[in-house]
């Protein structure tokens, strides 16, 4: 199999780490592909490719999702730097609802995250000059664009910022707390797999 799939202590949180081959002019991999990850159990089509530069360590973008009908699976990389990603479970009736999982993802790990509908995402640069790719399953929704606040005391989120002011958008100051947002995704057992 040319990737790995890792579960995250949320399993339906997976990390994918294609493999890379090198030799001395520098190095090969596939950094998608779809029959290998239908191979490892996820059969998802992802309809665009999103690229995310951010210039200063401690930006923080999220936490982000789409509702239905145009919620998103992501598959998330990064390119360039580094990056804490982080994903709340959203799902009413889940076990683990309103926790989080968090991973670092980086160019150097060569390491993705898989961030599957019913989740909110966002992330951290660890980095300056960090530039993210990701896949989605759907398109962007105006509509169904929805976020959390990313400091909601109630995640517990430990954002990585060593004591320095994280840079947000206008956007992100302004998200509702998780007691406030409605139900939007329901939690079905066979979705943690």
């Amino acid at each position: 199999m040319s990737v790995i799939v890792e579960s995250l202590a949320i399993p339906a949180v997976k990390i994918i780490t294609p493999k890379k081959f090198g030799d001395d002019r520098g190095f090969f991999s596939e950094t998608h592909s779809r029959r290998a990850l239908a191979e490892a159990g996820i059969d998802i089509d992802f309809v665009q490719d999103n690229h995310a530069y951010s210039a200063a360590k401690g930006t923080v973008r999220g936490l982000h999702f789409q509702t239905p009908p145009a919620a998103q699976h992501k598959l998330v990389r990064v390119v360039r730097g580094a990056i804490l990603d982080v994903a709340v479970d959203l799902r009413v009736g889940s076990p683990t609802y309103g926790r989080h999982v968090s991973a670092v993802i980086s160019a150097e790990a060569w390491n993705q995250i898989l961030v599957p509908i019913g989740f909110a995402h966002g992330l951290v640069t660890l980095e300056p000059d960090t530039e993210v790719l990701y896949k989605v399953s759907g398109y962007y929704s105006p509509e169904n664009d929805k976020g959390l606040r990313w400091d909601d005391p109630a995640l517990a989120i430990d954002w990585p910022l060593d004591g320095a002011e994280p840079i947000l958008s206008a956007k992100d100051l302004v998200q509702p707390l998780l007691a406030e947002l409605p139900p939007m995704f329901h939690y079905e057992a066979e979705s943690d797999r």
